[in-house]
Formats: C-alpha cells, sequence, structure tokens
C-alpha cells in the first residue's frame, strides 16, 4: 500500500520520465540559452557580491537540494494543481496562466532571499521550467534545467569573482 501511494503522490507532482524531453531540441536550447544569459548577464548587469563564502555543502545546496525542493513545491504542486482547472490551461504563446501564476509565487519567494533585481530576473527562468513541466508532463526537465541554471549563475559569479570560495571544506 504505502508503494502504491508513493507512486501515486510521484505522479500527482509530474515525478516521472522524461526522456523523451530531455532529448528534445527545446530542451537542449534552453540549456544553452541559460549559458548566453548567465554570460551575457555578467556583462551588462552589475555584479554583486555574496556575503557568504561558497564551500562543497552550500554548492551541493545551490545546485541540487534548493532546485529539487523548488520544483516540487513550484512546478509539481502549485502548477500541476492550477493545470487542472480549465483557466489554468488556458494559454499565450504556449505559456499557460498557470505557468505564470506559478512564477509570480516563484518570484515572491525569491524575494525574501534575494535583491529585487536578482529576484525579479528568476521569472524568465521560472516560465522556462513551467513551459517544460507543461509541455512534458513531468518536472524532470524542469529539475534538471534549474539545477544547470543554478549551476551556471553560480560558475559566473565565481568567474567574475564576486564570490568567496572557501577552501577550509
Amino acid at each position: 500500500m504505502a508503494d502504491s501511494t508513493l507512486r501515486y503522490l510521484a505522479n500527482e507532482i509530474g515525478l516521472r520520465p522524461a526522456w523523451r524531453c530531455l532529448l528534445d531540441y527545446r530542451f537542449l536550447l534552453a540549456l544553452i540559452a541559460g549559458i548566453l544569459v548567465v554570460w551575457l548577464g555578467q556583462r551588462w548587469l552589475p555584479s554583486f557580491a555574496s556575503p557568504r563564502s561558497f564551500d562543497w555543502l552550500l554548492l551541493f545546496s545551490l545546485v541540487f537540494w534548493q532546485p529539487l525542493f523548488e520544483e516540487i513545491l513550484f512546478r509539481g504542486l502549485i502548477q500541476g494543481q492550477l493545470i487542472k482547472r480549465e483557466w489554468g490551461r488556458k494559454s499565450w504563446l504556449q505559456i499557460s496562466t498557470a505557468n505564470v501564476l506559478t512564477s509570480v509565487l516563484f518570484v515572491g519567494l525569491h524575494l525574501f532571499m534575494n535583491p529585487p533585481l536578482a529576484a525579479l530576473l528568476v521569472f524568465i527562468p521560472s516560465l522556462v521550467y513551467g513551459y517544460f513541466r507543461d509541455h512534458c508532463e513531468s518536472i524532470v526537465p524542469s529539475i534538471v534545467l534549474h539545477c544547470a541554471y543554478n549551476a551556471f549563475v553560480i560558475v559566473g559569479l565565481v568567474v567574475a569573482g564576486s564570490v568567496v570560495w572557501s577552501r577550509a571544506s
């Protein structure tokens, strides 16, 4: 019974295989776009210094745990429930109302943890994560993109000298 309950919950939040989507050209373009956006952002946007020094534990959290948790919560639970409503399925340019509302909430969460400009800059990536959640009916592509985008940002900050890497860890 516990096994069937876990399978039901995993299916309900969209935690299902999505190999077809991970190999789709749109997904690969989204990965490449993440690299380009970070590179351009480092050149044109003011860099911010992190008040924390980075270590392996923080890196693991920012690149794996936080994206996993955020995608399960936002794309899995929230967007997954909103897309079940007729109004949530309405879309414009293949971006559903459920995706837009989820992305607004996602920005709201980031306002608590980041400067306002940094929080607002997560809106577009959030729409991208939500697009793949809707398109693939799975949060796996969203999780992979979110992990990759976070890694790209951290590498960009380290390369720009905006964060201090703690060698003691």
